[in-house]
Order: C-alpha cells, then structure tokens, then sequence
C-alpha cells in the first residue's frame, strides 16, 4: 500500500520516497504526492529525480492493486531501483489548475440540485452530467451565481464520516455513477463552508477564492433528462 500523502496536503509540491516495486514502467513508492487518477480527476505527472540529480518524468499516475498507487514513467529505461531513496516533484501548475477546476465544480453541483450522472475535470475546461427531470439551466445565470460564490471566499477543508453515518445520510453521495470505496475505514469528506459537503477523494484549494473567475461555456442537451454542463476559466 502507499500512503497517499495529497490527501491530507494537496499543496505539498515535493516529497522524499523509498521505491518499493518496478514492473517495467511503473514505479510504486512508500508514499507518494502524487494524485492518482480516479473519481473524474486525471492523475498528476511531474518527476522523480534520484540521488544522483537524474531526473525521470512521471507521465501519469493510476491506482494499483491492494491499495497501491503506480507512477508511469516516460520509458522502462528509468534507472530507477528497489529500496532507493528518490525525490518527487510534481507538476504543480497542472496539479493547482485541476483543484481549482475540482472544487468549482463542487459549487457548480451546489447550484443544480439533482442528481450527478458523471463528471471530468480538466486543466482547461470540466464537465458535469446532471439528472436534471424538469429544472431548467441558464448558463448565464449559473456563471453569476459561481462567481458570486468564488467572491464569497468561503474555506474548504476536509473531514471523515463512518459507512454507517452515510448510510444513514444517503443524500450527501450526489454521484450517481461514482460511490465512496468501502471497507476502507473512514470515508474521506470535502466541506465548502455553508455551501457544500460530500465524499470526495479529490484535490482542493483551501479557499473558494483562490479558483479565479469561471463561466459556464456550454449546456448540451445528452438525453431525454441529462444536460451536461460545462465550465471554464474565465
């Protein structure tokens, strides 16, 4: 297992590691500060830089087996081995862009409340699939009411719930297609102060304000009930 360090600190950019396995491109780590993909969020890429000043480009970062996180490197020519102490740096002007992008979006959700039917965030634009049945989106409106709320600076920070406190609050999972893993301990929760709270294992800013100016570019049309609703930065 490898203890996922970006979840407790999103902004910690560097981080010291032991190599505990190579399968030919993939590397995994003791620990690691680098996101892997899940939940609609792309993995973070960066570099690993050994005690030699060599550095190997991280391309991608998934999820392994039995918790463990895999670092893909640019080629299986990375030099990189077993036990070895390595440096991890990571993208951090991608990696800012995306919580920024993530945490709009748990306002956007606050906004339109349905049910969530999918989702992606991306460093340039994101997405959310909403059930919407009979309410109606104004994409104009939406952009001066997310605003509204970046403006109001509210803090985002992180908290844990039992299975059985969910259980007993269904409506906090707003994510049709993407459930809290189970039997892990703890489900990992983001709170947006007075305006959202729900399972995430995502990145965040630690405040509202620091997403910027957004905008709804787009509102399509994906079914008898689905729109999807897009965002940008503005």
């Amino acid at each position: 297992m490898t203890d996922a360090v970006f979840q407790r600190d999103s902004y910690l950019r560097e981080l010291d590691a032991v190599v505990t396995l190579i399968d030919g491109e993939n590397v995994e780590l003791d620990q690691t500060i680098f996101y892997a993909e899940g939940g609609g969020q792309p993995g973070d890429s960066g570099r690993l830089v050994d005690t030699d000043g060599r550095i190997c480009p991280v391309l991608d970062t998934k999820k392994g087996a039995s918790g463990a996180i895999r670092h893909q490197m640019s080629s299986t020519d990375h030099g990189l081995k077993e036990g070895h102490t390595i440096r991890l740096v990571i993208d951090w002007d991608r990696r800012y862009r995306l919580m920024r992008m993530h945490t709009s979006m748990h306002l956007l959700g606050s906004l339109i409340p349905v049910p969530v039917t999918g989702g992606q965030v991306g460093v340039e634009k994101s997405r959310l699939d909403f059930d919407l049945g009979n309410h109606q989106l104004n994409k104009e409106d939406l952009t001066i009411r997310m605003n509204a709320l970046v403006l109001a600076g509210y803090e985002v920070g992180l908290e844990a719930i039992t299975e059985e406190e969910l259980d007993e609050n269904p409506g906090l999972v707003r994510t049709m297609s993407v459930q809290p893993p189970r039997g892990v301990g703890d489900i990992r929760m983001v709170r947006v102060n007075e305006v959202d709270f729900q399972p995430c294992g995502g990145t965040h800013v630690n405040n509202v304000s620091e997403i910027g100016r957004v905008r709804i570019s787009k509102i399509e049309n994906k079914g008898k009930r689905n729109r999807r609703v897009h965002i940008v930065f503005d």
